[in-house]
């Protein structure tokens, strides 16, 4: 009885859940929903942002890639501005300066003015995602972590998810200015919550004297330089345009110089011994790779969508729609689980999923729709979840709050890295794969081949009664058979590759150390 009583003391002791810390952190969520998603709100609306700015189609990317680069700079330097500003002060600023850029990028009159609001967007407004993660690590009690945890791994999941799909239709029903019109109210409810709400930390304004500027900058052009090579290096074949080989070589040397300031300075910028942790080191892993499986499959599946089926960005969105919906299903479920479950097996079962539906896509074919997806999908929303929680705890849930700031800027940027490498990856595989399906398809399709002879032939009597030459018209539909081909083919390998990646990560969950129960890394 005496030992009962003596093993529930520790949860007696534990504080109740405070009301106010409660919906100030909701908040919170909700600002982080809102950075997040309007990392892809714009890509579905692209086309009409270019037509509404007369822009060309080399400038309208750099709305998006703007906004990533920005944005992958701000991340890992919230950890030490959350630190100088507080909790508080950090997420005002984010939160109200992110809404008043979602304002001026809605009255741009012209590309440059769109790409520089499109930059401090993402400059400013990135620091509210790694706070929130921080602050859910930091003020609740680890008894609390199956709620807020499904909460934060839903939003970080969801809104890059349901980005074009929202996107595809505020500018069906309205115009592209209302992509960014729609933060105005939200982010102001945010930016005044936030201030009335937040009391969790005190500002530490002594550390603006050791402040690593050159920390800074080293960063900045590291970051950015990286986000533009992941981003331009696929369209333009790497480093055959000048540009991209310059900002490599950019990319390499401030990277060098920003690792040695990072081990060399009194106080660095980005505290990098955070990965001395094996188990923040492991997690930050396994959210590279769930990067890969959220960013490039919501990236797959659309092109597919829109170059073989032909779909509306309209279309797209309520297609892709089925996997936002099975994470809303699972977040719950896998919260409840993540308290009594071992969070390897959870990751295991999630990257095994995610093998399932990217496995059973390599017989991908150009009549597939809605119904053939549906699985795919399915698996896919359900196994962010299932590995978006654990992975979370695993990684943050375990280090001491003195270095969770600091630490949570460096997990959440190799989710994004993650999104940015796999992106560049499954590009190029996509375009090289191609390339060398449609040059075999080409050894085949001869005119000695009495076959394709044969399929020119009855194509050209199906033409006949058309206006214009049938023969010409036949070549064109079967040059344009064996292009769709070739396509589909390339797809097939590009899933089969990402099938052999969740499976190795599946497989590398026991490399994992196990969170000891209640852990809670030192301090509530």
């Amino acid at each position: 009885m005496q030992a009962t009583m003596q093993a529930a003391a520790p949860a007696a002791a534990e504080p109740p859940l405070d009301r106010r810390r409660m919906v100030a952190f909701v908040c919170m969520v909700f600002g982080m929903f809102m950075a997040i998603l309007d990392i892809q709100i714009v890509s579905a609306s692209l086309a009409e942002i270019q037509a509404g700015l007369s822009a060309s189609a080399d400038e309208i990317p750099w709305v998006q890639t703007s906004y990533l680069i920005a944005e992958v700079i701000s991340i890992p330097l919230s950890g030490m501005l959350s630190r100088v500003l507080s909790t508080r002060w950090m997420f005002v600023i984010s939160a109200g300066g992110f809404t008043l850029m979602s304002l001026m990028c809605a009255t741009s009159s012209s590309i440059g003015e769109m790409i520089l609001w499109r930059a401090l967007q993402g400059f400013i407004g990135g620091g509210m995602i790694p706070t929130v993660f921080a602050s859910a690590f930091t003020i609740f009690p680890p008894s609390k972590r199956s709620i807020v945890s499904p909460m934060i791994g839903l939003v970080a999941t969801l809104a890059p998810t349901i980005g074009p799909t929202v996107g595809g239709y505020l500018t069906d029903l309205f115009n592209w200015h209302w992509l960014f019109l729609v933060n105005i109210v939200p982010g102001l409810f945010v930016t005044v919550s936030t201030w009335a709400l937040v009391d969790f930390d005190q500002p530490n304004l002594d550390l603006l004297k050791r402040f690593d500027w050159a920390g800074l900058g080293f960063m900045a052009a590291f970051l950015g330089c990286l986000e533009y090579v992941l981003e331009e290096g696929p369209l333009h074949d790497w480093f055959q345009e000048e540009a991209v080989f310059l900002a490599a070589i950019v990319c390499a040397v401030s990277g060098v110089l920003f690792f040695w300031r990072a081990f060399t300075a009194a106080q660095p910028i980005v505290d990098l011994r955070a990965f001395s942790d094996r188990n923040f080191a492991g997690g930050c892993v396994f959210s590279f790779v769930l990067g890969i499986g959220l960013y490039g499959l919501t990236y797959l599946y659309p092109v597919y969508l829109g170059r073989v089926r032909g779909y509306s960005a309209l279309q797209i969105g309520e297609t892709m729609f089925v996997s936002g919906l099975c994470m809303f299903a699972t977040a719950p479920i896998a919260g409840r689980f993540s308290g009594r479950v071992d969070p390897r097996i959870m990751m295991a079962i999630g990257f095994t999923g995610f093998a399932a539906g990217t496995w059973i896509v390599t017989g991908i074919t150009k009549d597939w729709d809605f119904w053939e997806l549906l699985l795919p999908q399915v698996l896919r929303g359900c196994s962010l979840m299932l590995c978006m929680i654990p992975i979370n705890n695993i990684a943050l849930g375990t280090l001491p709050p003195a270095r969770m700031k600091n630490a949570s800027g460096l997990y959440n940027l190799t989710r994004n890295l993650g999104g940015a490498v796999g992106l560049a990856l499954i590009n190029t595989a996509l375009n090289d794969r191609w390339d060398l399906h449609l040059a075999r398809l080409h050894e085949r399709f001869t005119w000695t081949n009495p076959m394709v002879l044969e399929r020119l032939d009855a194509m050209a009597r199906g033409f006949a009664g058309l206006a214009g030459d049938p023969d010409r018209m036949a070549l064109k539909a079967m040059m344009g058979t064996v292009r769709t081909q070739g396509l589909l083919m390339s797809f097939s390998d590009v899933f089969l590759m990402l099938t052999g990646l969740f499976l190795a990560m599946a497989c590398a969950t026991p490399l994992i150390r196990r969170p000891r129960a209640g852990a809670s890394g030192g301090g509530h």
